[in-house]
């Protein structure tokens, strides 16, 4: 099937299993660059590169798809919002099944992947080894869509460990100086939370269902809820402590800034923009959703935890000499933001964490791509050796300069979005938790700003008057991150008009099952004209009183 055949099949209707192609054309692309033959390492890249465009394209198929308007219909019925679900007997003896779907929290950050791998494929040269290099990128691309779409534990956490291996590859095998102790931390962090995330699956699995039967299936456990208080307690911290080690979450961070740094550029940006993304996923998906009660329960530790990583990451931040590394624990206190966002149960708050953990991909990937082109040039990070920039590459410091006030939340850029949702929404519910997180903001403005006067002002040594400008190249990786960050940022309306439904779908299922009482529909927050925030959700969900 050609290229043009399968997009336009993907876009003809429900039947073309548009979810499992997005998983394995990523998987088909990393065979053929595996097979090629060893006297053309040239072709590796541009075949895996159209390979990963394909599963790109399929995304925008996906979300130019993806109903709105079905998700906010099957909220008002009370049914889980997946959409485009295909579902395959994989084990029937253990009830483990091939079963995918998408709704308004995975399909944005299925776009981000499927978007970003090829960006940086085409982008970012490897310098050696161009047929592994890229054959793991393309299993990074499937692990990371299988996970974002598994409606099943058991292929979820087949899926959560495939990203494993080729992240610990490529850190090791195409990374810095000290890339093999980064790689190796990063492998003994995120295993030893993998392990208690295997168990605590087993247990949900097979306790979960009324029968004495056993089923993997994600929405028969979720809807049920027949775990008793106790073992649902202990599988959720189990699943949380796995998840919190991929957010990562202050005192589980500390692999992030090494792996960050000793990364080669492509991964420090699929990193960024996704691997972590799968903790705070989780906690979504497998914690409100599967787990209400215990989530309800484990709330006030989470988010102090969150706040504590906005806090700890900002300050940490801005004492870095390193300019990678402090884009590093940038993503600490992003990601401790989206975690307060979770646990304060609001729609507000929960669709802004949805919405940042995409912007976030966005910023911090362009972030990590610019820190990587200055590092070529300069053979550098350290801020101590860098100076005036500015005046030498202006295109540059400008384009750094706008994914530098997206990360500082500016109004207007796509940054802004989810953190003003975050703490309005947080406000409600988590107030002198976000009262302290409130100051994050003005951290980041602190340690980025002063980071960037650093950089980028001040006389220059001969050696950075001699730095070259973007090349047309490097404009072109790029230009996708700059349109994405105004354009979200003045017009976020299709993230949100997604995420919501689906927000207030999985907030009233929590609420159901854990007692938690919503946040009154009457009298919702206000949100500015610009971010296209609207009400009509709230308008028509019920009541807690009516709910109970």
């Amino acid at each position: 099937m050609s290229t043009g055949t399968l997009l336009a099949a993907a876009g003809a209707g429900s039947d073309f299993p548009l979810l499992n192609a997005l998983i394995f054309v990523p998987v088909v692309g990393a065979l053929v660059v595996a097979l090629l033959p060893r006297s053309r390492p040239d072709l590796a890249r541009p075949i895996g590169t159209l390979f990963a465009a394909i599963g790109g394209a399929l995304a925008l198929a996906l979300a130019w798809q993806f109903d709105t308007s079905a998700a906010a219909a099957q909220l008002s019925n009370g049914d889980a919002a997946f959409q485009f679900e295909s579902t395959v007997s994989w084990i029937p003896a253990l009830g483990i099944s091939w079963k995918v779907g998408v709704d308004g929290i995975s399909l944005w950050l299925v776009v981000l992947t499927s978007l970003i791998v090829p960006i940086v494929l085409a982008g970012v040269d490897p310098h050696h080894n161009p047929k592994p290099y890229t054959a793991w990128m393309l299993l990074l691309q499937a692990g990371s869509v299988g996970a974002f779409l598994a409606l099943d534990l058991f292929l979820f956490f087949v899926m959560f460990e495939v990203v494993l291996v080729p992240m610990y590859l490529l850190i090791a095998g195409w990374g810095y100086e000290g890339r093999r102790y980064a790689a190796t931390k990063f492998f003994i962090y995120t295993m030893a939370g993998s392990a208690l995330l295997l168990v605590a699956i087993v247990a949900t699995a097979v306790l979960g269902k009324p029968d004495s039967g056993i089923t993997f299936d994600l929405v028969t456990l979720a809807e049920g809820q027949h775990l008793a208080t106790n073992t649902a307690r202990l599988c959720f911290v189990a699943f949380a402590i796995a998840f919190l080690v991929k957010v990562p979450v202050v005192p589980l961070h500390t692999w992030l800034p090494d792996a960050h740094t000793e990364a080669p550029t492509a991964g420090s940006v699929v990193l960024a923009a996704v691997l972590l993304k799968l903790g705070t996923y989780g906690l979504l998906r497998f914690g409100l959703y599967l787990f209400p009660e215990a989530s309800e329960w484990a709330a006030p530790v989470l988010v102090t935890v969150g706040v504590v990583g906005v806090i700890w990451g900002a300050v940490t931040a801005a004492m870095q000499r390193d300019l990678k590394r402090l884009v590093a624990y940038s993503s600490v206190a992003h990601m401790g933001f989206i975690v307060l966002g979770i646990f304060a149960f609001t729609t507000q708050a929960v669709g802004g964490g949805v919405i940042l953990m995409v912007n976030h991909g966005i910023t911090t990937g362009a972030l990590f791509l610019l820190v990587g082109m200055l590092y070529e040039r300069r053979h550098t990070r350290q801020i101590d050796e860098l100076a005036g920039i500015q005046s030498a590459a202006p295109v540059y410091a400008g384009v750094f300069t706008l994914m530098m006030l997206s990360s500082v939340g500016v109004p207007g850029l796509n940054g802004f979005v989810g953190e003003f949702l975050i703490l309005i929404g947080s406000f409600e519910t988590r107030r002198w938790w976000t009262v302290v997180a409130a100051t994050g903001v003005i951290l980041a403005a602190l340690y980025l700003l002063w980071a960037y006067q650093r950089v980028f002002h001040g006389p220059p040594a001969a050696a950075d008057r001699q730095t070259a400008d973007l090349r047309r190249g490097e404009l072109l990786t790029l230009a996708p991150f700059v349109i994405a960050v105004v354009a979200l940022g003045v017009y976020p309306k299709p993230l949100l008009s997604a995420v919501e439904p689906t927000a207030d779908n999985l907030l009233e299922h929590f609420a159901e099952h854990s007692g938690f009482e919503l946040p009154a529909p009457d009298d919702p927050v206000e949100v500015p004209a610009s971010s296209e925030h609207s009400d009509a959700s709230h308008s028509d969900a019920p009541h807690d009183e009516d709910r109970h």
